[in-house]
């Protein structure tokens, strides 16, 4: 078989159908939500929107949540129909796999896995960097060698990052039904938090702090701010914020009736988190001019204790810390099963794909596990941090162009799915052009790095993944 026939090649629905049949439907929509809202709507609602106001926007900060919403929602609606259509680990790798053939799914999934294993580093070390806050005031004190990853600030490793990635894929191991009930529960804490935050910030709103809303523009050692330029380097910072609802469809497998589960779980957590991401931003502008919040790793605690409420923000500010557990849930059941997609097709080693005997791809997680508390623990990575953004928004344009294809195959060897993307063939190539557009507005460092990762990825498939690809190897049978 040609090279170019190789990496072409399509495979077939109903295989990874049966390869998927044994992960154990048990997610509805309620724990779809959650997962959702959790990953989604994680440590940034309570750090981003003083931030991004600081260094472009201004008071202009709400705009650029709603743009960044608007183009996340443009390709929530391509992930809606292509969940329900093929309700399959690994969310776009193998959607495009069918679609496009093997080499372009790969890249797609090659570039969301940069998204978890780095965001769940992130994240793990955020939530050490905020529970040591917490605890240091009651005398609980790790050594500078155990706070802070190797080489960073005198640390040797980052202990409580360490083992909080460790127990959650604990927790997941033991069932997606257990974690999911952990998951829906700090989730409402989380949801509690906010709402607390907004009911009693409203009331310290000053008028004075919107005006003027979109400040003149100018260049800063930031880059732009103010205008419609700030307000466009804004979106590019903020759409990290929303790339959350992949996570719901890379679990499809494992959801109960997932034609209504997983466009509801997708399109309803994103609904959710641009009210509560708009809602924050709003009031907490109103609270304090934007300039404050410069430099600040915390606005809400900071603009609640201004308003004369320290109480409230240490309780917003400890359940906040709790609700990070949230968004690491969802990232390494994410991860695990993309990872888990790759080795079921053989594109990384055969035991990656393999099931334990509750049928739990506990491989995959293991491995994701330790990987991410290698970055998290050790490593200095916060040069990494925009290819997050990178790796996804690759997938997004892939997913957004994949719906032309999906539609040419629904109802012959593929189910013809109960939702559709509306306004079919406009809003696929809208979601591909702006998907683009936030990619381009990325700083130069995030394309460069995204470049090496793909560069890195296709080495990968070059040299392992197409010699011990299931699906060449049946082609050459």
């Amino acid at each position: 078989m040609s090279f170019w026939k190789t990496i072409t090649c399509k495979e077939d629905p109903n295989v990874y159908q049966d390869k998927d049949s044994h992960l154990v439907r048990t997610l509805r929509v309620r724990d779809f939500l959650a997962l959702g809202v959790g990953t989604i709507v994680s440590t940034s609602i309570f750090t981003l929107p003083g931030e991004v106001a600081a260094m472009h926007t201004g008071p202009a900060v709400a705009i650029s949540f709603l743009l960044a919403a608007i183009v996340a929602g443009l390709v929530a609606f391509a992930y809606a129909e292509m969940a329900a259509a093929m309700p399959f680990a690994g969310s776009a790798y193998s959607w495009i796999n069918v679609v496009f053939g093997e080499f372009f799914g790969w890249v797609a999934g090659w570039a969301l896995l940069a998204e978890y294993f780095i965001a769940l580093a992130f994240v793990g070390s955020g939530l050490s960097a905020n529970l040591r806050a917490l605890l240091e005031p009651l005398g609980f004190k790790l050594p500078v060698s155990l706070s802070n990853a190797f080489g960073t600030d005198g640390g040797v490793v980052d202990l409580i990052s360490l083992i909080v990635i460790a127990l959650v894929a604990y927790l997941i191991s033991r069932g997606v039904s257990q974690a999911a009930r952990v998951e829906n529960l700090l989730v409402i804490l989380k949801v509690g938090a906010i709402l607390l935050f907004l009911v009693v910030g409203v009331f310290a709103v000053k008028k004075a702090n919107f005006t003027p809303f979109i400040p003149a523009y100018r260049e800063t050692s930031n880059g732009a701010f103010g205008g419609w330029q700030g307000i466009y380097a804004g979106v590019s910072m903020i759409f990290l914020s929303y790339i959350g609802f992949d996570s719901i469809a890379a679990n499809s497998a494992e959801a109960k009736n997932p034609q209504k589960t997983m466009p509801r779980g997708i399109l309803g957590s994103l609904l959710i988190a641009v009210v509560l991401f708009v809602a924050v931003a709003l009031v907490l502008i109103g609270m304090m001019p934007y300039s404050k919040y410069a430099n600040s790793a915390e606005p809400v605690g900071l603009a609640l204790r201004t308003a004369g409420h320290p109480i409230v923000a240490a309780v917003v500010q400890t359940i906040a810390v709790f609700g990070m557990f949230t968004a690491l849930i969802g990232m390494t059941m994410a991860g695990s099963r993309l990872i888990y997609s790759f080795g079921r097709d053989g594109m990384l080693p055969k035991f990656l794909g393999k099931l334990d005997k509750q049928n739990r791809p506990n491989h995959a997680l293991w491995v994701l596990a330790m990987i991410a508390i290698l970055i998290g623990a050790f490593c200095p990575f916060s040069f990494l941090s925009q290819l997050i953004s990178a790796g996804t928004l690759i997938a997004f344009m892939f997913v957004s162009l994949g719906i032309y294809a999906l539609r040419k195959r629904e109802g012959k060897d593929i189910p013809d799915p109960a939702f559709k993307m509306p306004l079919y063939p406009v809003l696929p190539a809208l979601g591909f052009i702006a998907s683009l557009v936030v990619f381009w507005g990325l700083d130069v460092q995030a394309k460069l790095y995204a470049g090496v990762w793909f560069i890195l990825g296709v080495v990968i498939y070059l040299t392992y993944g197409m010699r011990h690809s299931a699906l060449a190897k049946k082609q050459q049978k």
